[in-house]
């Protein structure tokens, strides 16, 4: 079955389901480009699905932004969740954008 998802950057490696997906569906992710990737495993609505391989200790990308990190190879279709990644922090101060 077909299902669909949210891509919203062209730098991301997740995509947001908007419906529940089961293990073999494929999902299309749409936004600023079009992914297809097969579910590798069961996906509940609103959760992020793997576009392509994710390596342990890589940066997770949504909204073209980190978002956390890998804690395990995360494959490509697999459900991506606090199960499996951690947030990483930042130093919002450097990202402030100052006007005179």
């Amino acid at each position: 079955m077909e299902r669909k998802a949210v891509l919203l950057d062209l730098k991301d490696n997740v995509a947001t389901c908007t419906g529940e997906v089961r293990t073999g569906d494929t999902v299309v992710a749409v936004g600023e480009q079009k992914v297809e990737v097969k579910a590798a495993e069961d996906i509940p609505i609103w959760h992020k699905i793997a576009l392509r391989p994710i390596g342990k200790g890589e940066a997770v990308i949504k909204y073209g932004e980190i978002i956390g990190e890998a804690d395990r190879d995360i494959e490509q279709g697999g459900w991506v969740s606090h199960e499996n990644i951690h947030s990483v922090p930042r130093d919002y101060a450097s990202e402030y954008v100052l006007k005179d």
